[in-house]
């Protein structure tokens, strides 16, 4: 199916998906808006570990190969940081997210220690993202002891040609081992990463790896297109570049496969079981507050966003000498900031207020946006275009 096939879904289409899910489905709808209710009077906590065993071609973030023996050091600065952030008043965490880089490289004591620096609210969400290569079981028992409580594992693909045009060396059989090792050790939720688009993955490949995902009975996955991003060497490699048409295909697909199986699409690119919705990714999609713990970590807190400095080098250097870590930050002026949450907002299954498009708009999106009580929300085909349906939302 092409981009323009997809887009032309229609409604009576979509509206006989959503009568075709399982009733305890749209539980799910009504927990989103609780989740989100909780997320908007949130305050998050992000956590940056850098340090990976192998730099895929695609990615962006701030990793770092060559940097191992600055892991203990550079996670006592850490611990530092959150610290001083404390005794200057941050509020307890709400949600905590462990990323990188790979976190599950670092010892886990050491990894535990630094999470034991932040206060948590009651009923906090702490995740921490795993590579399946390093998952073992006391390792997620002493995540669980340590008060982690969702884990996220880098899955991918399971298909070995794609997973190494993808830069990635983890064993796909790791994947069922670590899911198992996840559920032993007691977690009750869990997601998993799958991306989609790389080059020589056919439809097939992709169909493999959702039902192989669907099969391990996840309660959350995120789905990605890939994405070519500058200065990656994937971005030089225009031969290897996702086709639209393509990536239009395998979502059409993801989207039905999980629907079948009880995922409820709650954003663009997630899916879960009723509650077990990501807290803390809806402190993005809510413009809330969080803290950024970490090299290259992102914080926000009113309308004022800041990061701090590119390498753990620089980072271990400036907080040790009792400096803030700030490299650079904007503040946004109110009427951005409330376009900015629209934009956000419609990416969400509950979508944005009724005035948020004129009536020429709602006339020009046609099948892309359909309206939900005071609501207009994405249609499947929306989601594929969501970059453009958000050029034509507005401020009142």
């Amino acid at each position: 199916m092409t981009l323009a096939q997809s887009l032309s879904c229609s409604m009576s289409a979509w509206t006989k998906l959503e009568q075709s899910l399982p009733n305890s489905t749209c539980y799910s709808f009504r927990q989103q808006r609780r989740t989100m209710q909780l997320a908007a009077n949130a305050h998050g906590v992000y956590v940056h570990i850098p340090f990976c065993s192998k730099r895929c071609d695609y990615c962006a973030f701030a990793t770092f190969t060559d940097r191992h023996h600055l892991t203990s050091t550079y996670l006592k600065s850490l611990s530092q940081h959150i610290a001083r952030r404390v005794v200057e008043g941050m509020p307890p965490a709400t949600s905590v997210f462990v990323g990188g880089g790979t976190p599950s490289m670092v010892p886990a004591e050491e990894l535990m220690a630094v999470l034991k620096t932040i206060p948590l609210a009651h009923g906090a969400e702490v995740t921490v993202e795993c590579n399946p290569d390093n998952i073992t079981l006391p390792m997620m028992r002493e995540y669980l002891a340590g008060g982690v409580n969702r884990i996220s594992i880098g899955v991918q693909s399971t298909v070995p040609h794609v997973l190494a045009s993808l830069g990635r060396t983890h064993d796909p059989e790791n994947v069922q081992r670590s899911v198992a090792y996840v559920r032993e050790a007691g977690f009750s939720t869990f997601n998993l990463d799958i991306i989609y688009g790389a080059a020589g993955e056919s439809l097939d490949d992709w169909r493999t790896t959702v039902r192989d995902v669907v099969a391990l009975d996840p309660p959350h996955v995120s789905a990605y297109g890939l994405t070519v991003e500058a200065n990656t060497p994937l971005a030089s490699q225009t031969d290897r570049h996702p086709d639209n048409d393509d990536q239009a295909d395998k979502y059409e697909l993801v989207d039905q496969l999980f629907c079948d199986n009880g995922l409820v699409n709650y954003e663009i690119s997630n899916w879960s079981k009723p509650g077990h919705e990501c807290v803390h990714n809806y402190l993005y999609w809510l413009q809330g507050n969080y803290d950024g713990f970490g090299c290259a970590a992102h914080a926000h807190m009113d309308g004022r966003r800041w990061w701090n400095v590119r390498t753990p080098d620089r980072y271990i250097e400036m907080v040790d000498a009792g400096q803030t870590p700030e490299s650079s930050s904007e503040t946004l002026d109110d009427s951005t900031r409330r376009l900015e949450a629209l934009q956000l907002l419609i990416r969400v299954r509950d979508g944005v207020p009724a005035n948020s498009f004129s009536s020429e708009d709602q006339e020009l999106l046609g099948d892309l946006i359909v309206s939900r009580g005071d609501r207009w929300v994405l249609t499947r085909a929306g989601r594929l275009m969501a970059n453009e349906v958000s050029l034509r939302l507005r401020i009142s």
